[in-house]
């Protein structure tokens, strides 16, 4: 089932690429990262233009909670002790910035956005929340406790940022595409240096920015150690409560909410792509024990691109790319995200130092905790003998019953019962 989103607007069409031709800068990938990184640099009089090899959004951003805050889970605590207090202060900045963006870009647009308090919360612990108001309060954000919330469970308390955002995703996209040069059904079939080769013609650029969700050139940058997915399920439901903000559980397998029109949005079952999780079971389990006179309007599922320290990777593919640059790995957080991409890479295209660089540096140490766990599951999955297997990297891929696919546990590749590929970083139908 496509998501309310898809089902609420008509995205605009474009042709495809038919010719070579030659930019200044060349976007790969037309989801909001992609979308906003064009939007930009035209802005910022930079000659720039983006190819998508399917649709407009038809990946992440079509299935996004569309929520933009600067609170990502309980990540500055995180953020302090891995990284110090002046990066972690950056990590905030960053997100300021671009949740004042979209309010700045959104006036005026016709894309439902509203300001919205943001909570973070546990059922659990009320230590995790305290921990980290003590490191928002050493970063000078406007943080509060909070414990009283219209939730259908008690917590141990919350974390609460005021005025953040919401919005709908495909009704802004809609909105920035159609002043920029698109060209859609356009596959990018080899990456050379200044070079793109496409299903449709070769584009010369001085700068190539891989905004594809995961990052599709394997031979730089080792994307395949430093990246892995996790999939989550979001239920529409009508006659359900009015939760009045943006909330979501501290744990990585509980439970997020937020409206949109006379829906609630409830999301959560996740799980690491390729193995088992909650799924939307969970989440009709839960409604239906907590808000028996809802119906469900709509579903979907959502597979987000993970970091193995929790901090994108925005700025230089590698360093022996010149000219190549990528953003990838939001986290489950791709509104912010993108946008901090955007205005990132915009100042990386003008030769403009930003201090935001440092934070998000594709080339920071693997040395993470995250590691061994991702290294674990792609060797057992290398090794396991059965068929069919990822073109990817030749993982064993593993049946999901609930959404009538096969796929990959090793970097989130997934494909149709008929092997047609839905999500990357394959770039091929696999052979069934």
């Amino acid at each position: 089932m496509d998501s309310l989103w898809r089902e609420t607007v008509k995205l605009p069409r474009f042709e495809p690429l038919e010719g070579d031709f030659t930019t200044d800068v060349l976007v790969i990938g037309g989801g909001l990262a992609g979308l906003l990184c064009a939007d930009q640099l035209t802005r910022a009089g930079v000659d720039c233009a983006l190819v998508e090899a399917e649709r407009l959004c038809g990946g992440a951003t079509q299935n996004t909670t569309a929520k933009i805050t600067v609170q990502h889970g309980l990540i500055y605590d995180k953020l302090i002790r891995e990284f110090g207090a002046d990066k972690a202060r950056l990590y905030l900045e960053a997100n300021q910035r671009a949740l004042d963006q979209y309010l700045k870009l959104c006036q005026g647009l016709d894309c439902d956005l509203e300001e919205k308090d943001a909570f973070i919360y546990s059922r659990t612990s009320r230590k995790k929340i305290d921990r980290e108001l003590a490191a928002l309060e050493r970063l000078g954000a406007g943080a509060e406790f909070a414990d009283n919330l219209p939730l259908p469970f008690q917590v141990a308390g919350a974390v609460k940022f005021g005025r953040q955002a919401q919005f709908h995703p495909l009704k802004f996209a809609a909105a920035i595409a159609g002043r920029l040069n698109i060209f859609e059904h356009t596959k990018v079939l080899e990456l050379m240096p200044g070079k793109a080769v496409t299903t449709g013609g070769t584009v010369s650029a001085n700068n190539i920015i891989v905004a594809t969700h995961f990052p599709v050139l394997n031979k730089h940058g080792g994307y395949f150690i430093k990246l892995y997915q996790h999939r989550s399920y979001v239920l529409a439901l009508e006659n359900a409560p009015d939760v009045q903000g943006m909330y979501l559980d501290e744990a990585k397998t509980g439970l997020s909410f937020r409206n949109y029109g006379s829906w609630l949005l409830l999301g959560g079952g996740s799980h690491r792509t390729g193995k088992g999780g909650g799924g939307w079971q969970e989440l009709e389990a839960f409604a239906r024990q907590y808000y028996p006179q809802a119906r469900i309007a709509a579903r979907w599922a959502a597979q987000d691109c993970m970091t193995l320290d929790g901090v994108p990777y925005i700025g230089q593919y590698a360093k022996n790319t010149s000219g190549l640059y990528v953003a990838a790995g939001f986290n489950k957080w791709g509104m912010t995200s993108s946008m901090v991409a955007a205005l990132l890479l915009t100042d990386c295209m003008l030769k403009r130092n930003n201090p935001w660089a440092q934070v998000f540096a594709p080339n920071r140490t693997v040395l993470r905790p995250q590691l061994a766990v991702h290294g674990w599951e792609s060797a057992a999955s290398l090794l396991t003998p059965t068929v069919p297997r990822c073109p990817h990297m030749g993982c064993a891929l593993k049946y999901n019953p609930q959404e009538h696919s096969w796929d990959c546990p090793c970097h989130g590749s997934r494909f149709q019962e008929d092997g047609k590929l839905i999500d990357n970083p394959a770039t091929d139908d696999k052979r069934m």
